[in-house]
C-alpha cells in the first residue's frame, strides 16, 4: 500500500535522537529552545513556543488571546476537528465560514458577508482561525483588513503549511496575524513524531503561551507574589497545562528543519507531475494564486461525478484495493455528531459539503517516486473510465 503521507527519517535524524537519549536531559533541557529559535529564524517570526501537538498550540493560542465564555471563534469547516475544538476547550462558541470551491480555503466573500451580519446581530467573533488547507495560504491580507475593520484576532492554522509562502514571505512570520500554529505530526512537512509550535511577533503573547504550556508555573522572582522561599521555589500564577515538547522530539525537529527546503521542493515536483498527468482526466485540482507557494502537505483532487459512472465511495474503494492509500481531507466539522448536537445541520455550509462529496487525497511525500506517481495516475485513469 502506498500511503497518502509518510515521514522521511534519515540516519542523522536517528543519531540526533540517540544523542539526546545519552545526555542528561530528556525534557526541559537546551534542545527545545534551540529548535524554537531555529524555526523562528527560518520563518522570520520573533518568538516560537514549542508544544506537544498542533492542537495544544491552537489551545494555548486561544487562551493567550483571552478567549472564554461568551466569545465566538470562526474557522473553516474544511479542516480537522482541532481547529474548532480549541475554542470549545476555552468555553467559547464556534461557528464556521464556508470555503472557496477553487482554493478549498476560507472564502473571503463569505467571511465578509458573515461579519456584516454578525455586526448587526452583535455576535462578532473574538478570533478567526483561517486554515491553510494542504499548505496553501489563505488570503491573509484581506483577512487582516477585515480583522482591523471588525476588531477580531487572527490565528493562522498553518499546521499544513510550514515551508509554504504568502506574498514571498514564509508562512508563520505572522505578518498578517497575531499567532500562527504549526504541526509536526509524521505526515506533515517536518516531524517531531508528535509536536507543534506557536509563532508570534508579540512578546506578551509569547510569554503567556510559555507559561500556559507548563502548568502556569514560574521560577521568575519578578513574577511572584513575594520573595522566593529559596532556590527551590516556584509559584503557579496561572491555570496552565502540561503541553511541553521533549528534548528527543526537538532534536528530531531540528534535524528535520535542516531538510525542509528539499522536502518542499520534492513535494512541488510531485505536485507538478500530478498536475501534468491528471490534466486530461475528469477532475479538478486546487487553484494556486500567484501570491502563494504551497507547502503541498496533501494533494487533493475533486472527481467529476455523474449518474452513469462510479460513486465517490466506489472510486475511493477501488483505488485502495489497487494498493493506493488515498484518503479524504476532510469530513466537514459541522457534520460531526458532536457538532450536530450543537445545532449544526447538513446544508449549513454547502461549498464545504460539495467539496467533501467529491474530494480524494492522493499520495504525496518526499520519498514517493516518479514511477509511483505514474502508477497512481494510470490506476486512477482506469478507475474513472
Amino acid at each position: 500500500m502506498i500511503p497518502y503521507g509518510r515521514q522521511s527519517i534519515s540516519e542523522e535524524d536517528i543519531q540526533a535522537v540517540v544523542n539526546v537519549l545519552r545526555s542528561d536531559y530528556l525534557t526541559q533541557g537546551s534542545v527545545v529552545p534551540k529548535f524554537e529559535q531555529a524555526v523562528a529564524d527560518y520563518v522570520g517570526a520573533n518568538y516560537a513556543v514549542a508544544v506537544n501537538s498542533g492542537t495544544s498550540a491552537l489551545h494555548i493560542a486561544c487562551l493567550a488571546l483571552g478567549l472564554g465564555e461568551g466569545d465566538w471563534v470562526w474557522t473553516s469547516p474544511n479542516t480537522f476537528v482541532a481547529s474548532a475544538n480549541c475554542a470549545l476547550y476555552c468555553g467559547a462558541q464556534v461557528d464556521f465560514v464556508d470555503i472557496d470551491p477553487d482554493t478549498f480555503n476560507m472564502s473571503i466573500s463569505a467571511l465578509e458577508c458573515k461579519l456584516q451580519q454578525a455586526e448587526k446581530a452583535g455576535t462578532l467573533p473574538k478570533i478567526v482561525i483561517p486554515v491553510h488547507f494542504s499548505g496553501l495560504s489563505c488570503d491573509m491580507q484581506d483577512i487582516a483588513r477585515l480583522a482591523k475593520q471588525y476588531g477580531f484576532y487572527v490565528i493562522e492554522d498553518a499546521c499544513h503549511a510550514i515551508g509554504g509562502k504568502y506574498q514571498n514571505k514564509l508562512i508563520g512570520s505572522c505578518c498578517y496575524s497575531d499567532i500562527s500554529v504549526f504541526s509536526f505530526h509524521p505526515v506533515k512537512i517536518i516531524t517531531t513524531a508528535e509536536g507543534g509550535m506557536a509563532m508570534t511577533n508579540q512578546p506578551l503573547l509569547a510569554k503567556k503561551m510559555q507559561l500556559l504550556r507548563s502548568h502556569g508555573i514560574t521560577r521568575d522572582a519578578d513574577k511572584m507574589s513575594h520573595e522566593p522561599d529559596g532556590a527551590w521555589y516556584y509559584q503557579q500564577i496561572d491555570l496552565g497545562l502540561n503541553y511541553r515538547l521533549t528534548e528527543l522530539q526537538a532534536a528530531l525537529g531540528l534535524r528535520q528543519l535542516g531538510r525542509i527546503v528539499a522536502f518542499v521542493e520534492r513535494r512541488h515536483q510531485i505536485a507538478q507531475q500530478y498536475q501534468t498527468l491528471l490534466s486530461s482526466l475528469p477532475l479538478d485540482m486546487q487553484y494556486q494564486s500567484e501570491d502563494c507557494y504551497s507547502a503541498w502537505h496533501i494533494f487533493v483532487i475533486r472527481v467529476h461525478l455523474t449518474v452513469e459512472k462510479k460513486s465517490h465511495k466506489q472510486i475511493f474503494a477501488a483505488l485502495r484495493q489497487l494498493g493506493i492509500g488515498v484518503n479524504v481531507h476532510y469530513i466537514p466539522v459541522h457534520l460531526q455528531p458532536y457538532y450536530q448536537q450543537m445545532g449544526f445541520r447538513k446544508g449549513d455550509f454547502p461549498e464545504a459539503e460539495s467539496y467533501y462529496d467529491t474530494a480524494i487525497t492522493l499520495p504525496i511525500f518526499p520519498d514517493l517516486t516518479d514511477e509511483q506517481v505514474v502508477f497512481i495516475v494510470e490506476k486512477l485513469s482506469e478507475v474513472l473510465k
